[in-house]
């Protein structure tokens, strides 16, 4: 008799997600001994010695609440009956910037960053799921995202792994049930102060309600089909980027250290959508940080091609200003 279709399934999940690692690859898990990353600390227990890899466990202990350093040892005994080894609590600094989801999130992923590195590991995993990832559409759809963040978390990033994506909370849930193993409920999850909270234990269950059943599913799969149809465009982007880029050498103009020139003229015939993921790329390679190059500022210096007028150079972040001269647009950071 062969196992509980859930543990069969997150099992089923791990194995495809490590198939491209070499043997003695070291794969850690990011547990916080929640049913997602439970199973998942579980499965990888199960997988890894059958695969040839040596599986390990790392708990982030934020500092935010009181017996945190409790439920991260409760989580390091766990991975030893799991056969997990090494295993080992990380400290995560948490500032104050960007909210507090933010600023947890981006300290919990430099601490993963230090044990990855530091261990040798070839691959962490996280246990977002199928849920996790409908959460994070609608969250991005209401700011007004476009195709890429609209992607939702991608199934590879890097030494990341999201093996679960394609299932449900309620299978980890099954499977950490079937193997007897009693998950933690974060009390931050029930807590509403935090949006994303909201949105699972408010805002879905409406849709759900009032739509039918399989929101869920239909939100995560617009995610992997805005992400294939993003990374088509981001691949020919990259080509338009190389065919509009004016040679340095060969230029009319002067140009500033640093600066990157594209010929309106071909960038005149491309879509919108490659043209602006263009003027991106450009902004970027000139100096503005990627994060702070909103579409408002994209927009902007789409412009200066689109509805050329004789107007001004446009100011985006990091110092960068875009300006037209001569057919050609110049991105470059402001001189004095």
């Amino acid at each position: 008799m062969g196992p509980h279709p859930a543990v069969a399934d997150v099992r089923r999940a791990l194995r495809e997600a490590l198939a491209d690692l070499g043997p003695g690859a070291l794969v850690l898990v990011a547990c916080s001994g929640g049913a997602d990353s439970l199973a998942l600390a579980a499965a990888l227990g199960f997988v890894a010695p059958r695969a040839g890899l040596r599986g390990g466990l790392v708990t982030v202990d934020h500092g935010l609440q009181e017996g945190s350093a409790v439920q991260a040892a409760e989580v390091l005994r766990l991975a030893s009956g799991l056969g997990l080894e090494p295993a080992e609590t990380l400290h995560a600094v948490v500032g104050g910037e960007g909210g507090p989801e933010a600023a947890a999130r981006q300290a919990r992923y430099a601490a993963l960053e230090e044990a990855a590195d530091r261990l040798g590991a070839a691959a962490v995993l996280l246990g977002h799921t199928r849920d996790d990832q409908a959460e994070t559409v609608l969250l991005r759809l209401a700011r007004g995202s476009g195709t890429r963040s609209l992607s939702g978390m991608a199934a590879v990033a890097g030494r990341y792994r999201r093996p679960f994506l394609q299932l449900s909370r309620e299978t980890t849930t099954a499977a950490c049930a079937a193997l007897g193993l009693a998950p933690w409920d974060d009390p931050h999850n029930l807590d509403p102060r935090f949006t994303r909270v909201r949105v699972r234990r408010r805002l879905l269950p409406v849709l759900e309600e009032e739509l039918g059943p399989g929101v869920a599913e239909a939100l995560a799969r617009t995610a992997r089909l805005c992400r294939e149809d993003a990374d088509a465009l981001d691949e020919w982007a990259e080509s338009a980027y190389v065919a509009a880029s004016v040679d340095f050498a060969l230029s009319d103009i002067p140009l500033e250290p640093g600066a990157v020139a594209l010929a309106v003229p071909v960038l005149e015939g491309l879509p919108d959508a490659v043209r602006r993921r263009v003027v991106r790329r450009a902004a970027v390679a000139a100096g503005a940080p990627s994060g702070s190059v909103s579409a408002a500022h994209v927009l902007a210096a789409d412009r200066l091609v689109t509805a050329w007028r004789g107007q001004r150079g446009v100011d985006l972040p990091g110092g960068v200003v875009a300006v037209r001269r001569c057919g050609t647009l110049v991105l470059a950071r402001a001189s004095g």
